[in-house]
């Protein structure tokens, strides 16, 4: 017998040319959903030069020095007489994110550093998925919450009352925004210090290391890339947040830095634009555009960051 007419062989040369063609089907697969997502990205980034671009050309048409954007301390594109000074949609989404990052970033890590080194494998496991929880809780749910519940309390407990927080500031959505945001830090952070081997560990302890010592000088230091990682992510998630500013910081067109004030975030004007009856291919409209390529060098500027300084930090085992 020979090995053509052998059965065996003609099974395996049958398993072997259907194992080769699946391979090749799942490379292709993989390839094409990877480029997909770099096109999408790319088609967006596009659209936005684009539109970006006719913001300017209308705004030479109607006589404004586009210096104007980065000099005005107003952002008023909807009003009959319009100002264009972008730095107070910046300033009042920067200050909400602030707040957020102040909240978020040390009750996060703490939260991760409990969970990875000091709770119980069994405790570990429910409190994690307790703690991911308020990830899944609508974001219009905590906006409601930071205007019906946070801005009150902050009205009874800061001297002056109402006459002093106004019903709609940056203060109670930057806190909130913070609370939403604490899930996210708490998961990658735990994630990236349960991810330090144990012979890190052990050779702290043999040492003479305490527990707190080799978590503070060894733990930490090894995970920074990913802690680090984690917190850029969640900023971004902060500059990027729609519902809660929309609902609790307010729509104040002027430049402000007091966050008991309205203010007016780069997020919260664009759903003020969508929602209204601006008319297509006017100035205000095209603002839309500029405005969210603004938002996008502001993320780009933050990833691109976290990238260098994972990638200078990054310890090698």
């Amino acid at each position: 017998m020979t090995a053509s007419t052998d059965p065996n062989f003609a099974a395996y040369e049958a398993q072997r040319f259907r194992s080769k063609w699946m391979n090749l089907i799942m490379r292709n697969l993989t390839w094409a959903f990877a480029y997909f997502s770099i096109i999408i990205t790319v088609g967006i980034t596009l659209i936005l030069v684009a539109e970006s671009f006719f913001f300017f050309d209308k705004l030479a048409k109607e006589g404004v020095s586009w210096t104007q954007i980065f000099t005005e301390t107003e952002w008023t594109p909807l009003f009959s007489s319009p100002r264009f000074g972008v730095i107070v949609i910046i300033m009042g989404t920067l200050m909400t994110t602030v707040i957020a990052m102040i909240v978020a970033l040390p009750v996060g890590l703490m939260s991760a550093i409990f969970l990875s080194e000091y709770a119980p494998p069994k405790l570990r496991a429910v409190l994690k998925p307790i703690l991911e929880i308020l990830a899944g809780v609508p974001t219009v749910v905590y906006g409601f919450f930071a205007l019906l519940v946070i801005t009150p309390i902050l009205q009874r407990i800061i001297p002056g009352g109402d006459s002093v927080v106004a019903g709609l500031n940056g203060l109670s959505a930057g806190f909130v925004m913070g609370i939403m945001i604490i899930p996210l830090v708490a998961s990658l952070s735990e994630d990236a210090i349960y991810a330090v081997p144990n012979l890190l560990r052990e050779g702290s302890y043999a040492l003479g290391a305490t527990k707190f010592e080799t978590t503070v000088s060894v733990v930490i230091p090894s995970a920074l890339s990913g802690i680090v990682s984690a917190f850029i992510l969640a900023v971004s998630r902060g500059v990027g947040e729609t519902m809660i500013v929309s609902l609790a910081a307010g729509q104040s067109p002027i430049l402000n830095f007091n966050p008991l004030d309205s203010v007016m975030t780069i997020t919260a004007f664009i759903v003020q634009v969508s929602l209204g009856d601006t008319p297509t291919q006017s100035l205000a409209f095209y603002t839309i555009f500029f405005a969210g390529f603004v938002l996008f060098l502001m993320t780009l500027i933050l990833n691109i960051l976290a990238d260098w300084f994972v990638r200078r930090y990054r310890l090698m085992y």
